[in-house]
């Protein structure tokens, strides 16, 4: 088994999760500029044994596609084109940057890293990989 990458595209930053090689824990990685995570993913790949990546979709409440899409849908063809030995795969990710910022609030953090983007950007990754855990469980 190896490890689950779960992504939180943004157009300036990329919130990144991991899970451990079992596949049971996630947790946060990283935060990356965006000009910056092919060189950071095919880095982190090719010292660590990856079986996946999960890339959060955006979608409005009606289950459309929201404008996010039109950068997060080229961002997953350069995946699949960048690691075509690896599976990419998608996931609903409302409400997730809402969740992260209420478990950072929740966590009891100062207000100062409550505002903290990155922060939150990294927070969403892992809810968009436990989300996918779990999803993962359920169907087996």
């Amino acid at each position: 088994m190896g490890r689950i990458i779960a992504i939180d595209y943004g157009q300036k930053r990329v919130g990144l999760a991991v899970t451990d090689e079992l596949q049971m824990i996630a947790g946060p990685l990283d935060t990356v500029h965006s000009k910056n995570i092919l060189v950071f993913l095919t880095g982190y790949i090719s010292r660590e044994n990856v079986e996946c990546i999960v890339v959060g979709e955006p979608r409005q409440m009606n289950n459309k596609k929201s404008e996010s899409a039109v950068f997060v849908d080229p961002f997953v063809k350069l995946l699949i084109k960048t690691f075509p030995g690896l599976r990419i795969e998608r996931i609903d990710e409302r409400f997730t940057s809402k969740m992260a910022s209420s478990a950072i609030l929740a966590a009891g953090m100062k207000k100062k890293d409550r505002r903290d983007k990155a922060l939150v950007d990294k927070v969403s990754a892992v809810i968009i990989l436990q989300s996918y855990l779990e999803m993962k469980a359920w169907n087996h």
